[in-house]
């Protein structure tokens, strides 16, 4: 598996551009390619449940940004929020630089640029797994059948399943399902994925064939946003660790500063509940 990349390759970035002005050196350095951002946004249900409270987060191209916290911490609230499917109560969301309305229609444009995975799977249990495929692309972006069921067989022999390409969901095993659902959300060419707890109601030894396939698409330079529990695969994946509690952002670093020296008191509690002694 190739090395992931981080951040611009700078010797191979023009070595012409060595005339540069300091100041255009530094103003370039400083630059960041944002392609989401939330400003201080709030969601709050019926009326009194505080699921976010203030949350901003940025996150750049090709970067792969992991939400870890403890159960009821609004991790997977967040991601739906950055996918439109929740709507917030303040604060903004932008995508490459412009802001999204609150209402739907501009959602449904930008939804097709954020391809999300459940833990829940969410196939069509009357659909074969090509025709689940092909729903998003054929129906809602008006791609050629052909060229889709192409899509689909190319990216099913990625992950391993090309030769279940016309079973039934019942037919599959859960990791199976899960492999199927990342590729149905890869067959809409999005520019970020969301992952929301994909290993979560799977069986131990169906957990690896999963996370391997995310860890591929991390290798391939695919923008993510991941929440997970699986805190041994988010220090191996992740370009920066954002824990969240009680709905606030506590402590965001890289995943060896994180794992290994929490600045937060309430993130080294967390860590402890994932080491055991005898």
């Amino acid at each position: 598996m190739p090395p992931r990349p981080h951040g611009p390759d700078r010797n191979a970035a023009g070595q012409a551009s060595g005339a540069e002005a300091p100041a255009e050196r530094e103003a370039a350095a400083g630059r960041r390619d944002v392609i989401l951002s939330a400003r201080d946004i709030v969601k709050v249900y019926d009326g009194e449940v505080i699921a976010l409270n203030g949350v901003s987060l940025d996150v750049e191209r090709g970067e792969v940004v992991v939400v870890v916290g403890p159960s009821g911490c609004g991790k997977s609230t967040l991601l739906r929020c950055l996918n439109g499917l929740e709507g917030i109560q303040e604060g903004s969301i932008s995508f490459e630089g412009e802001e999204i309305p609150s209402d739907d229609m501009p959602w449904h444009v930008v939804r097709q640029r954020i391809g999300m995975v459940f833990q829940s799977y969410e196939l069509f249990a009357h659909l074969d797994v090509l025709d689940n495929l092909l729903l998003g692309p054929v129906k809602v972006q008006g791609v050629p059948r052909g060229t889709a069921a192409r899509r689909a067989g190319e990216l099913l022999y990625r992950v391993g399943l090309l030769e279940r390409a016309r079973a039934y969901p019942r037919q599959l095993s859960g990791g199976q399902k899960q492999r199927v659902a990342i590729v149905r959300a890869l067959m809409m060419n999005p520019e970020l994925l969301l992952l929301d707890e994909i290993t979560a109601s799977l069986d131990p030894e169906m957990v690896r064939e999963v996370l391997d396939v995310v860890l591929e698409l991390a290798a391939d330079g695919m923008t993510m946003v991941i929440v997970t529990h699986e805190m041994s695969f988010a220090r191996a994946i992740a370009d920066r660790v954002v824990f969240m509690d009680a709905g606030r952002v506590v402590e965001t670093a890289s995943p060896a500063d994180f794992f290994d020296r929490p600045s937060s008191e309430r993130a080294r509690q967390f860590l402890n509940t994932f080491t055991f002694d005898r």
